[in-house]
Parts: C-alpha cells; structure tokens; sequence
C-alpha cells in the first residue's frame, strides 16, 4: 500500500492557490493523496489531479463553538475513516482543529504556520483578546508526540520556538515554490510606469498604506498607476469593507482587477511588484513577480524579506509607511536600468531557490521523514 498523505486546509481555492504543488510532488512520489476541504468551486480540479477529495463544512473566520465542534467531530470521523500516515495541517486554525481532532490517533501531524494568521499580525481588540488563549492551546498541541511545525521563514522558527516548540520539532520550507517554466520574464509594457498588488484585499496586506502612497505621488504630478489584483475576505476581520473599495474604483490612477487567473498576463502588465504587508509566511505573489522579472517594493517583514532582498531585488520600506513606499516607488518608475538590474536579480532567485521542483523535493523528504 502506498503512503496515504491527507491535507486539512479550510478552502478548496486555497489549496490550489497554494499547496498544489506540495501535494502533486508526493503524488509523483507514490503519495496517496486525500484533501479535506470547504468545497466551492475547486472540487473538480482537485479530484483530475488525482486526489481524493472529501467535502466537508467550514466556517472560516466563525468562532461559534457548535460549528467549531461540528467540523472537529467530521475531521475526527474522517481520520478514523481514513487513516491517514500523515495528516498535513494548512495554516492555523486548521491546525488547531486537526491537531484536536488529531489526539490519540496513531498518525503523523504535520502543522504549517503559513505566516500565523490574523490572531498575530493584527493589533485589533479581537486579536489581543484570542492571542494568548491561541498561544496556550498551540503550546499544547504542538508539543504533542508525532508532531512537527512546518514554517515558511526563520522568523517565525523562532515564533514558534517561543512557543515552547522544541528547534527539533520544527521544520523550514520556503512556501511551496513556483513554476518557472511557466512564469518567466517579459519585456515591460508600454508607459506609464504601472505597480502591480497581488492578494487579498486586507488591511494586513498593507492594501490601504499603497492607496495612500498612490495619492501622495499623485499629488507630486508622478503619472504612476495600480493595478489592483485580489478581492477582500469576509471572512477576515481585517477584510476591506465595499465602501472603501467602491471609494477606490473611482480614484484616477487605480484599476480594480477583482480576482485574476492570469498571473503571467498580469506582471506582464506591471513594471513594478509592490506588496506592503504586516508581516507574511512567504508571499506567492513576490514569488511570481520575481520569476516575470519584475523589480519589488515591499515591507521590511517577516517573510517578505526573504523574497524581496534589499538592493539585490528589491526596494524595502517601514511597515506603514505611506511617505516611504511612495518614494520607494518613485525611485524605480524613474529608473528603468535599476528595474531592470533588481528584475533580473529576482529571476535568478526564483531559479536558485524557490522552483517548486526544489521546494517539491523537500515536502517530499520531509513526508519520508515523518513516515512511520
């Protein structure tokens, strides 16, 4: 019999978006590979992968306890059902809710903290209020036998290691890489010099601090314009609200994509890459960027950072900083030999480090490791 492999993540799009990869490298390593998940539009591509997929209800950003108990007890039934060698938690509510679900069952648990979500990057009262009651259930479950914390970025190794999480128990992969066969450079388009955002449409993601940015250089007679790829998350507290985006489809300057399947088509629309997020386990949109080719600017900030390298490839800047990221921005639509040098720059790094054949052969380890 093969391995059996089962991914908890709570949408279906999210694990197409994002683990797809991971999971058709264990496949092509004789991986038999099942998918839990919310169930919206993505079921059939999941399942002409060759997975095996298992609808089940979800209430993503939901705190009702009877729901939380519910989606436990089908989690449980499922890994009962299906016993499963590894069970692969994607992001932190899955998480904690297969790691539940998970207690006293005979399986490897695999739980990836992708950036460790809005309990920690947010300041709100919300926030503040669930983080140490997270902490506390996190200390407990990740401590648990056979288990093993998958991060994105040394930073937030060292989060979790102040979690109580033994160094040996944790495990860095960089995201799940990208196609650079499929993603790769092309000339810039014509003026004016154009940024392009890719991603949810959150305050977290530093969607508002860009807007502001725009009008600053707007106001400085700099003929700069956004491309705005992604649609809120209303199941995110931190989600930008309908008023505030039917406000921005009006600004000059500021296009309004919604969701875009294109990506190749989309950088090939930009000459800039900008993302000024809070904090991130390894952004996917600066990694297709730099494998396009194109210059970043982004927020000196976990898991940023480890895409965008000042001067390498990139230009960083303050969280929150509406004057700094407009002159970040400046600074490359004025220079197109400095667009062109960190551009290169960053389709070298997609190359080296971040193919998803290289990212695919470490999942796969990593699974062989965790194998009884």
């Amino acid at each position: 019999m093969p391995p059996r492999l089962a991914y908890l993540v709570s949408e279906d799009w999210y694990f197409v978006s994002h683990r797809l990869p991971m999971a058709r490298a264990a496949r092509d390593a004789g991986f038999e590979v099942h998918v839990i998940t919310r169930v919206v539009n993505c079921g059939q591509r999941i399942e002409r992968e060759g997975f095996v997929l298992h609808p089940i209800a979800w209430s993503r950003g939901s705190l009702h306890p009877l729901r939380t108990l519910a989606t436990l007890r089908a989690v449980r039934a499922l890994y009962r059902a299906l016993k499963p060698d590894i069970v692969h938690h994607v992001a932190l509510v899955p998480s904690l809710i297969g790691s539940t679900a998970a207690l006293g069952l005979p399986m490897a648990k695999l739980n990836a903290l992708a950036g460790l979500g809005f309990i920690f990057t947010s300041d709100s009262v919300k926030a503040r209020l669930l983080r140490p009651i997270a902490v506390t259930v996190l200390r407990f479950l990740l401590n648990r036998p056979n288990t093993t914390v998958l991060v994105q970025n040394p930073d937030d190794a060292t989060m979790v290691a102040k979690l109580g999480v033994a160094r040996s128990r944790i495990a860095i992969i960089p995201g799940s890489g990208v196609d650079t066969d499929v993603l790769k450079p092309t000339p810039e388009p014509p003026a004016p010099v154009t940024v392009g955002f890719v991603g949810r449409l959150l305050k977290d993601k530093g969607i508002v601090t860009l807007v502001r940015a725009h009008d600053l250089l707007r106001k400085r007679g700099a003929p700069v314009r956004i491309l705005v790829a992604g649609t809120p998350d209303p199941s995110n507290p931190a989600s930008i609200s309908q008023e505030t985006l039917a406000a921005w489809r009006h600004h000059d300057g500021i296009e309004m994509l919604g969701h875009v399947s294109d990506i190749a088509g989309f950088w090939a629309k930009a000459h800039i890459a900008v993302l000024p997020s809070r904090r991130e386990g390894l952004p996917k949109s600066l990694l297709e960027a730099a494998a396009c080719g194109r210059p970043i600017v982004a927020t000196d900030v976990p898991g940023c950072r480890e895409v965008a390298r000042q001067g390498a490839n990139a230009l960083l800047v303050p969280v929150n900083d509406d004057a700094a990221l407009a002159n970040a921005i400046a600074a490359l639509a004025e220079d197109a030999g400095l667009r062109a040098q960190l551009g290169a720059a960053g389709r070298t790094l997609a190359e080296s480090e971040f193919s998803s054949a290289r990212i695919g052969a470490a999942i796969v380890a990593l699974y062989r490791k965790l194998l009884p």
